[in-house]
């Protein structure tokens, strides 16, 4: 029997549902929204990002029946032993020691990571990378799951600098470009950042599966 090409990601995150979509339409994969099939968030109790990533797919699948995306990312700083990590999108809302000013999460996160960083001037210590797991299971008791990571390295800035990008991006210095995350086109980015190579990677693998 051949695999379901309708497959459930599991977010509703809208940008990342478009991205997702485009980057398999020449298999003929349908992917849906968790949202639209009425899946809820699952508590992401895993240790890394992996653990996070299987829990939300397997998750979805269990509720929908069908094959599951999920994915799980986030960025590494090294001065600070990989922190965010896991907990980058609530970095800042861990615990009552921070006091944030920005207006959102995100800002308030970045806010968080400047200040983690004050003390630290030189750049080479200042070192970090985006990381970005997706996970592909054609049933919630997938022994095998399809496992796909890629990184984006980069540099923490000591400001927040440009407006195209979200979460860590503004801090987020490129070295090939001389430049931030936010600051960058967008197709560039997806062409060089650890979700863009991850789909890639995805990409292929499902094209084994499905072609």
């Amino acid at each position: 029997m051949g695999l379901d090409k309708k497959i459930v990601l599991a977010s509703g995150n809208k940008g990342k549902v478009r991205e997702f979509v485009k980057m398999f339409t020449d298999l003929g994969l349908d992917i849906v929204p968790q949202t639209e099939l009425g899946v809820g968030d699952v508590a992401e109790t895993g240790t890394t990002f992996v653990e996070n990533a299987i829990i939300k797919a397997r998750y979805a699948a269990q509720i929908t029946g069908m094959p599951a995306i999920a994915d799980d990312s986030g960025i590494e700083v090294d001065y600070l032993n990989g922190v965010p990590g896991i907990y980058s999108a609530r970095y800042s809302t861990l615990d009552d020691s921070f006091k944030g000013s920005g207006e959102s999460v995100d800002a308030n996160n970045n806010l968080k990571l400047l200040d983690a960083l004050k003390d630290v001037e030189d750049e080479a210590l200042r070192t970090a990378r985006y990381q970005c797991i997706l996970v592909y299971m054609r049933h919630a008791a997938d022994p095998t799951p399809i496992i796909c990571q890629a990184a984006w390295e980069g540099i923490i800035m000591r400001e927040q600098v440009g407006d195209n990008g979200f979460g860590y991006d503004p801090l987020f210095w490129v070295p090939e470009y001389k430049m931030s995350s936010a600051q960058l086109d967008p197709e560039i980015k997806n062409g060089m950042s650890h979700r863009g190579k991850a789909l890639r990677l995805l990409h292929d693998e499902l094209t084994r599966l499905y072609q």
